[in-house]
């Protein structure tokens, strides 16, 4: 996790799998990040009908666009994560696969399931916020 983060998580809230808040104390620079879809490069999207194998190339696209950028999957601060399904199944999967790329950078985010995503075929989308300390 970047130097000017802090994850609030003790705040006698129910005890969840990510902070309930994130703070930066110093000056920063903020990364904000597209929604991260599972295309391949050449832009055909990848698993049809798998959430997991999909949340997977949504994550690596993530990370590749962060590093792009400068930053790390440890400088986001604020997620939003789409799986276009109703069955929470579907959303618990995409979890799943998504905490494992964090490998236990659990920052603040919010899990939707929604009808439908831009892309054919499309089942999951990854939007990130990230900031880092000033060079």
């Amino acid at each position: 996790m970047t130097q000017g983060v802090r994850l609030i998580r003790d705040v006698g809230l129910a005890p969840t799998e990510y902070a309930y808040a994130a703070v930066t104390d110093v000056p920063v620079r903020a990364v904000w990040a597209a929604g991260a879809c599972p295309l391949d490069a050449d832009g055909a999207t990848v698993c049809p009908g798998d959430v997991a194998g999909q949340t997977h190339q949504v994550m690596r696209n993530l990370a590749d666009a962060l590093a792009a950028a400068g930053a790390a999957l440890t400088d986001l601060t604020k997620t939003t994560v789409y799986v276009a399904s109703s069955d929470r199944a579907d959303l618990a999967t995409a979890w799943k696969v998504y905490r494992e790329h964090m490998n236990g950078h659990d920052v603040p985010s919010t899990l939707l399931g929604v009808t439908v995503l831009g892309y054919t075929g499309q089942l999951v989308e990854v939007e990130a916020v990230a900031v880092l300390p000033l060079p």
